[in-house]
């Protein structure tokens, strides 16, 4: 005869909730520890089959949602958003022992829209959707005091899914900033408290020769030492992927 399952009361699920929301045994908040990689990307469209974009490009109304979420996301890297922080050029890590900065913190440095240059909304309000070489941006979550152990610039890589294919060319990246790195000038962040203003430095990869009326796999990764992106338990850790089509 099979085991009768004990009825839980509500404080116990609710408990078991709050153990899978923040585990302070392994340091895992929502089943993933703040030490590992996780990759955002914009816009993000999810659709029964998870992230999926499906648009025509000769009917506005399939991507305008899109690139108002762009110039949404963006508003935050305008000159005036980011005008608390410095500009900082010069490709190091940015090492702080104290807080100079006003209110007792620490300086964060600028990132602003137009550092991705054709994918920053400046150039092209449409983020090369209209021409079928639209525009996404990635976003690594933050780590505090993380450093790239081996003094690279983390930088992003996206390509078709099981490349190579003998029915599509490999994937063509217009990547900005270019060569689609995060300048180690980013590094290390100290947290919130410490840096208020800070803003996640970006990647836009704009895909260029995206097959029409085809559905395709694209994955973008972060290429980083001490960065995995083969976790099969965690599909968004060191990487991003989505299911496009583009119509015509």
């Amino acid at each position: 005869m099979a085991a009768l399952q004990e009825k839980k009361t509500c404080g116990q699920r609710m408990e078991e909730f709050r153990h899978y929301c923040w585990d302070p045994d392994t340091g895992q908040m929502l089943g993933r520890t703040l030490s590992r990689w996780g990759v955002t990307l914009r816009p993000d469209v999810y659709g029964e089959r998870g992230l999926e974009i499906v648009y025509n490009v000769s009917d506005n109304r399939t991507w305008a949602d899109l690139t108002r979420t762009l110039h949404s996301f963006l508003a935050g890297y305008s000159p005036a958003a980011q005008e608390d922080s410095v500009n900082c050029t010069s490709g190091q890590y940015f090492f702080q022992e104290g807080f100079g900065a006003p209110n007792h913190t620490k300086f964060s440095c600028k990132f602003t829209a137009d550092m991705l240059q054709n994918c920053s909304g400046l150039v092209d309000p449409n983020f090369g959707f209209e021409e079928g070489k639209p525009c996404f941006i990635i976003k690594m979550n933050r780590i505090v005091k993380f450093l790239p152990s081996n003094g690279s610039a983390p930088r992003v890589d996206c390509a078709f899914l099981d490349e190579p294919r003998e029915d599509i060319q490999p994937l063509q990246v217009e990547f900005s900033p270019p060569n689609g790195t995060f300048s180690l000038h980013y590094f290390p962040y100290y947290g919130k408290k410490a840096q208020p203003h800070y803003t996640n430095p970006l990647v836009a990869a704009k895909l260029l020769n995206v097959p029409r009326n085809t559905e395709v796999t694209i994955v973008c990764k972060i290429i980083a030492e001490h960065v995995t992106f083969d976790n099969p338990h965690d599909p968004y850790e060191g990487k991003v992927e989505f299911k496009l089509r583009i119509q015509k």
